[in-house]
């Protein structure tokens, strides 16, 4: 059993406080009214040995300049403000679901008296959950703007095994992002899921 990436997507928003000592507010994160860097997401689910509980989605936000956040009075660091918001899918086909992210959905704001925070998209991820364990393949931000695909790679294992309701070690699992990386004798034992960004300015 190859060595799993544990999920960078862990999403929490961080309550920030200021170098001087006061405490700071959790920062309201407001949506733009008029969003137009719509881009549209496909993912396409290659050899899966049997259906899904369910497919969801999310997109993940990052202010990118930490500079408008006050540095925290102990470590001296900055805790770049964070959110998610759900990506509805549409299901086209067993294996086919598209949906739609915008790369300006969340509105840049000055929080903190510091200069306007700037947001940026960090990520898309779906989830195929199958009882305990979420299969969670990603698309991150610059395949997005490349409108390049992203394939990763699941063991079938897995998915029995949390089918049967076995306890697993992963349970949110983003995959591999090449069969090879798994041992010779599971490599003929995989299925994947790949994801797409097409630009649909509006």
């Amino acid at each position: 059993m190859p060595t799993r990436l544990t999920s960078s997507l862990i999403l929490s928003l961080a309550l920030i406080t200021s170098a001087c000592g006061s405490s700071m507010k959790t920062p309201d994160i407001k949506q733009n009214p008029h969003p137009k860097m719509r881009y549209e997401i496909t993912m396409t689910i290659d050899g899966a040995p049997g259906p899904f509980d369910s497919v969801t989605a999310f997109v993940q936000y990052k202010v990118s300049n930490d500079r408008c956040v006050p540095l925290q009075p102990i470590s001296g660091a900055t805790l770049a403000p964070e959110d998610s918001v759900p990506l509805d899918l549409t299901k086209i086909s067993d294996k086919v679901y598209t949906g739609h992210l915008y790369v300006d959905l969340l509105q840049d704001e000055d929080y903190y008296g510091l200069g306007v925070c700037h947001w940026e998209v960090v990520a898309a991820t779906a989830v195929l959950q199958v009882k305990n364990v979420g299969f969670s393949p990603g698309l991150f931000k610059a395949d997005v703007l490349a409108q390049r695909s992203a394939t990763r790679y699941f063991l079938e294992r897995d998915y029995f095994d949390a089918h049967a309701g076995k306890e697993n070690m992963f349970p949110s699992d983003p995959g591999e992002s090449s069969p090879s990386v798994y041992k010779a004798e599971f490599q003929g034992h995989l299925f994947s899921a790949t994801l797409v960004a097409k630009e649909d300015f509006l």
